[in-house]
């Protein structure tokens, strides 16, 4: 059987802000990665 870690409320609240972090970051990448594939593939359309 495996023992569960009790994390304080400070590591709680220190843990949620890194996931948070985390995630914005993530999403701030994919959307870089969204927007350059964008300009890459318009820019092929536009030039034929």
């Amino acid at each position: 059987m495996m023992e569960t870690v009790k994390l304080t409320e400070a590591q709680r609240k220190s843990r949620r802000g890194r996931n948070i972090a985390l995630g914005l970051a993530l999403g701030g990448l994919v959307l870089l990665f969204y927007v350059v594939t964008l300009v890459k593939i318009g820019g092929n359309m536009l030039t034929g």
